[in-house]
């Protein structure tokens, strides 16, 4: 049984009766709660911005040119599927299509994994950044 010990706007910290242990959640508002293409957002500065992006929306320009080490693709695979994806992939967007150029080996991970979408951080660009 847990029950909650401090709450405020932005983080709820739970306490178990039955052991030491506690758990704070944090969180932020998100401004529109997503775009036009249905990709909720988490941060709605002009920065970089972190979303969930479809994998299959991710354009990857580079696929065929670069072969992933295998056991290091395995390692995160067990790793995401444990306690998630910890570091975004960094994905250009031009025009509303995104390019991801780095992060390959979780990129492959979570497409071996079954799993729909990633986090990325999104950085918006132009054509002449993408050439």
């Amino acid at each position: 049984m847990s029950s909650v010990i401090s709450a405020s706007m932005s983080s709820v910290i739970f306490a178990s009766k039955n052991s030491n242990l506690s758990l704070a959640v944090s969180c932020a508002q998100s401004g529109s709660g997503g775009n036009e293409n249905g990709v909720g957002s988490t941060k709605t500065s002009k920065g970089p911005r972190i979303v969930e992006l479809p994998l299959d929306k991710i354009r990857r320009p580079l696929l065929r040119t670069r072969n992933n080490d295998q056991e290091k693709v395995k390692d995160l695979m067990a790793s995401i599927s444990e306690v998630g994806l910890l570091e975004p992939i960094d994905v250009l967007e031009v025009e509303g299509v995104y390019y991801g150029f780095s992060g390959c080996h979780r990129y492959e991970a979570h497409q071996k994994l079954g799993l729909p979408t990633i986090r990325c951080k999104v950085r918006k660009a132009t054509k002449d950044t993408l050439r």
